[in-house]
This record gives structure tokens, C-alpha cells and sequence, in this order.
């Protein structure tokens, strides 16, 4: 993690999915991520017991996220220099230590 070349997480919505914004707050630390946003919050037919974050696609200079814990669902876009395999080990480095 580096302090030095911290991105920024931008807040577009005023509601996110419980635990979230303290996970990407963790993630932002990572060298190579530039911007993080959370955006679109739905329902999800499915329940999920905690919070999990998966790639979805590839964008432009980035990827969208989307986070889901219950029965909600909320996209995140995070523009990064990081390849997805990368970008999965962050996620689930910063998962395991909300875990706690």
C-alpha cells in the first residue's frame, strides 16, 4: 500500500450498501488505484449473508464492481492501472481485514 499515491473515492450517491464505503476506503490505499465510485443501488432477487465485491466488466481505463450484502446490490467503478488479477488480490486483501 502506498500513502503517497493514494486515489480519491468519489460520492455521487448519499446511500451505499452497509460496510461498503469503509472497505473502499481500504482499497483506495493501493498503489495503482486512481478513483473509485460507487454508483447505481438495486435489489437482488438472491440474499448474500456479507458484503462481497466481484468484477463484473472491464471500462474504459478500469473496472466495474459490484458489491452485493443482503438483498442489495450496488455498482462501483474503480479506475485503476492494475490488471484484474491484480485487482481481485486487493479485494480480497481488504475483505479478509473487514472480517474481523
Amino acid at each position: 500500500m502506498s500513502n503517497s499515491n493514494s486515489g480519491r473515492l468519489v460520492w455521487n450517491h448519499s446511500t451505499h450498501i452497509p460496510g461498503l464505503i469503509p472497505v473502499l476506503e481500504r482499497l483506495i490505499g493501493y498503489k495503482g488505484i486512481q478513483t473509485i465510485t460507487p454508483a447505481v443501488i438495486g435489489r437482488a432477487k438472491s440474499h448474500r449473508p456479507r458484503l462481497e465485491l466481484k468484477i463484473s466488466v472491464p471500462i474504459r481505463g478500469g473496472f466495474k464492481i459490484i458489491a452485493r450484502a443482503g438483498k442489495t446490490v450496488q455498482e462501483v467503478f474503480i479506475l485503476t492501472e492494475l490488471n484484474q488479477g491484480e485487482l481481485e488480490e486487493a479485494i480480497a486483501q481488504v475483505l479478509k481485514r473487514s472480517k474481523v
